[in-house]
C-alpha cells in the first residue's frame, strides 16, 4: 500500500499530549495523540489573509512517551507522517469516510529552557508538572534522568 507524505512545520500545540496504553501484537503499547495547528499567510497589506490548519496525529511506543512527558500545550514543532485511509461502515451500512495521521518523525523546537518555562506555567502553583493525561501530578524528572537535547529532538515511530 503506497503512502501519502505529510509534512506540518512551524506548528505548535493546541493541548497536552494525551497518553494511553493499547494492546498491540506484542503486548502493551504507548499511543499518544496530539493536535498541531500551523498558519500559512498569503497575501500582503490589507489583503493578507491567515489561515489555520489544525492536524490531530497519532504516535506510537517510545516516541509517544517522549512527546507525553516533553511536549505540552503550545509547544513547537515539526511534524513528518503520513495519512492513512481510516474508512468504515456504520451501524446502519452507511459509508464513513476518514483519514488518519500518523507521525513518523517530531522535531522538538523549543530551546530546553523554553520547554521548563511552559511546564512551570502549567504546573500550577506548587511546582510539580501535571502528568501528560491532564490529572494527577507527577515529580519532575531531575536533569540528571532527563534525556540530553540531542536525543530528545527527533523521534522515530515503529508502528
Amino acid at each position: 500500500m503506497a503512502h501519502v507524505q505529510v509534512i506540518q512545520r512551524h506548528a505548535h500545540l493546541a493541548g497536552a499530549v494525551k497518553l494511553e496504553f493499547v494492546n498491540g501484537r506484542e503486548g502493551k503499547i504507548a499511543k499518544a495523540v496530539l493536535t498541531a495547528i500551523s498558519n500559512t499567510r498569503r497575501g500582503s497589506g490589507d489583503a493578507r489573509e491567515e489561515e489555520s490548519t489544525a492536524i490531530q496525529w497519532t504516535l506510537w511506543g517510545k516516541q509517544a512517551e517522549n512527546a507525553a512527558e516533553y511536549l505540552g500545550k503550545g509547544s513547537h514543532v515539526n511534524i513528518v507522517g503520513r495519512l492513512r485511509n481510516n474508512n468504515y461502515q456504520d451501524s446502519e451500512g452507511a459509508d464513513v469516510y476518514a483519514l488518519g495521521f500518523t507521525a513518523e518523525e517530531v522535531d522538538y523546537l523549543d530551546s530546553r529552557a523554553e520547554s521548563e518555562a511552559r511546564n512551570a506555567r502549567e504546573s500550577g502553583d506548587n511546582g510539580t508538572p501535571k502528568d501528560a493525561t491532564g490529572g494527577g501530578e507527577q515529580t519532575a524528572p531531575s536533569a540528571s534522568s532527563r534525556k540530553p537535547s540531542s536525543a530528545r529532538r527527533t523521534a522515530h515511530a515503529h508502528g
